[in-house]
């Protein structure tokens, strides 16, 4: 195929389109710029254009898969209208189903260490993680000791959650070959947390704004 040299030709739009199958297909480290260009049949310039780096074209698809899980994170706590732990074991099994659903992305945000990744992305990764914190912490405020353990806690059950959607990407297992795998480890997580005692629903409260982070 002929290369375009135009920049103007090649909209935003249809690069992240185009690139995020590339991604997909090859992984992160595979791909340059140049190559990326290549098999869309323009020449590198023109990526250029819109992008400075790889890293830049790459995080612009991880926002809007990240954005795309805050959102449904929040739509999920806002149809519970208030925390419990059916809304925790629902975010739990969301995290899963995005981890194993977009296993590159996921690569990318939480297991490769890039250095040329490492300004981006931040803010997405926090905004997530702490949404997900905000219903721990709620869940478990009567429990003894909850206190000292709100800042350790979440990052905890999230490591463990880390390493389920790890195993599973490594051994290139779907979202609907892990689910029920998925769902006794969550099971499990609620009942060493003792959680089963604590069924009750608290009241909602006003969530952080992510989206003006």
């Amino acid at each position: 195929m002929a290369r375009k040299a135009v920049a103007q030709e090649l909209s935003r739009e249809r690069i992240l389109a185009e690139a995020r199958e590339l991604f997909a297909t090859f992984g992160y480290r595979a791909l340059t710029m140049r190559s990326i260009a290549k098999a869309m049949g323009y020449s590198h310039g023109a990526l250029y254009y819109h992008f400075n780096e790889k890293a830049e074209l790459f995080y612009a698809l991880i926002k809007e898969d990240f954005s795309e899980l805050v959102q449904r994170q929040r739509e999920m706590i806002v149809r519970e209208q208030g925390f419990s732990v059916n809304l925790l074991q629902k975010l739990m099994m969301e995290f899963v189903r995005f981890g194993l659903n977009n296993p590159h992305h996921y690569e990318m945000m939480f297991m490769i260490n890039e250095p040329e990744l490492q300004q981006y992305s931040r803010t997405e990764q926090a905004q997530s993680l702490e949404m997900f914190a905000i219903v721990i912490r709620q869940v478990m405020a009567d429990q003894p000791g909850a206190e000292s353990r709100k800042f350790t806690l979440p990052w905890n059950l999230f490591m463990s959650l880390h390493g389920l959607i790890s195993y599973c990407i490594q051994f290139k297992q779907s979202y609907e070959e892990a689910r029920k795998l998925a769902e006794e480890h969550i099971r499990l997580i609620c009942v060493s947390l003792d959680l089963d005692s604590y069924e009750q629903q608290r009241p909602l409260v006003t969530l952080v704004n992510t989206e003006s982070a």
